[in-house]
């Protein structure tokens, strides 16, 4: 099997949590892949990412700062895209006419129609298009799907409470952070809901199935003052955000979070099933259910998903173990990382395909259109585009 010829797009912070994932597939399997080339803007970044894999793979990568030139020196089949959000489907959409398969950083596409331009255009050249989601993949997630939907301990899944109030006091605005791409809405699509909330989407989808609708408030409270360039601007990102979110299968979650609310911080994180709760007292409202979280089931001892994992994990086959957790990995980021180049080498599908993460990135979406339109919205209208009121500066803006 010839080594699969891999650039890395995009040098910034995620781009970090990436190498430590090709850096651990390379300890163990040193032949899957070659990261031939890494690609940035901002040039310095991308000398740094090049000496930096040159440590641990033999070999540097060549450096661009240009992706239309990297293209075109043809030296790579695969593209690991980790640009800001606005970048991923016009990095991806290039690649992808180049014949160049990709992994896209969450989002997978500024909107719902950035991103359906890119699998169209994948299935058109019948390239690979992968979403890389690392949430989904950690042990507590797999051994959370299990307990709700093949284990039988809990019965069938009911309802989840993912809700937090976390209190920031307002910002000095001599002390105002520095502006970033994701305090703006043009360059982010979004705030937490999009963001870091691409990864609860995805995970509930995994967890309970396709959504049908959902109802939502999204709201910044307080204005949140930044320096750019000297001057001053203001963070555009939600500080409040509350959804009701109604699944096919008849379970009904509520997610919320705000920063802005003095008074009292609490969080609840705990999901529902006919037997018992898995309760998860991390506050993480986005990233969960965490290994610490505690399976309640009334007539049984409290278990902690860490110490089910292994129970769980005793059920796999060879051939299913090796899928989920190959080289018994367990590192989100190396999981979808070996995901996407096995894909690349052997021509199996991705877990997660760009399909699955325009799926997932719909449900956030309707929730800000929810919010936009002040009515339930369905998350099939927000696919097809019959509802595009959030959406519809950002498509114009950017020519999508």
């Amino acid at each position: 099997m010839a080594k699969v010829s891999l650039a890395v797009v995009g040098c910034g912070g995620i781009a970090g949590a990436h190498y430590d994932g090709w850096k651990e597939i390379h300890g163990k399997e040193p032949e899957l892949v070659d990261i031939a080339a890494v690609c940035d803007a901002i040039r310095p970044a991308a000398e740094r990412y090049a000496d930096r894999v040159a440590e641990f793979q033999g070999r540097r990568p060549a450096v661009y700062d240009d992706v239309a030139a990297m293209l075109r020196a043809g030296q790579v089949q695969a593209a690991d895209i980790c640009t800001p959000h606005y970048l991923h489907h016009r990095v991806a959409l290039a690649c992808i006419e180049a014949g160049v398969a990709v992994q896209i950083e969450k989002p997978s596409g500024l909107t719902v129609k950035a991103t359906k331009r890119v699998v169209e255009a994948a299935a058109a050249r019948d390239v690979i298009a992968a979403t890389a989601e690392n949430i989904r993949r950690e042990p507590s997630k797999r051994t959370a799907w299990w307990l709700l939907n093949e284990s039988g301990l809990m019965g069938r899944p009911r309802a989840f409470h993912v809700q937090g109030v976390q209190y920031r006091g307002p910002v000095d605005p001599t002390q105002a952070p520095r502006w970033h791409w994701r305090a703006e809405r043009t360059l982010s699509g979004g705030g937490w809901v999009l963001d870091s909330g691409a990864h609860f989407m995805d995970t509930i989808r995994y967890l309970y199935g396709d959504v049908h609708s959902v109802y939502a408030r999204v709201q910044q409270l307080r204005p949140h003052p930044m320096v750019k360039d000297g001057l001053r601007a203001f963070d555009e990102q939600e500080d409040y955000f509350s959804a009701t979110i109604n699944f096919e299968s008849g379970v009904v979650g509520v997610w919320s979070r705000a920063s802005t609310l003095p008074g009292h911080n609490w969080s609840e994180c705990d999901h529902y099933a006919e037997c018992g709760a898995i309760v998860d007292r991390s506050g993480d409202v986005f990233h969960g259910p965490h290994g610490k979280a505690e399976v309640s089931i009334p007539g049984r001892e409290t278990e902690t998903l860490e110490a089910l994992y292994p129970r769980f994990v005793a059920t796999l086959g060879p051939d299913r173990r090796q899928r989920l957790f190959p080289h018994d990995f367990t590192n989100g980021f190396t999981l979808e990382c070996y995901d996407f180049a096995q894909a690349i080498a052997t021509g199996r599908p991705v877990e997660v395909s760009c399909e699955q993460g325009l799926q997932a990135k719909a449900i956030a979406f309707a929730i800000y259109e929810s919010a936009a339109t002040g009515q339930a919205v369905r998350v099939d209208d927000v696919l097809s585009g019959k509802v595009e009121v959030y959406q519809r500066w950002l498509n114009e803006k950017w020519g999508i």
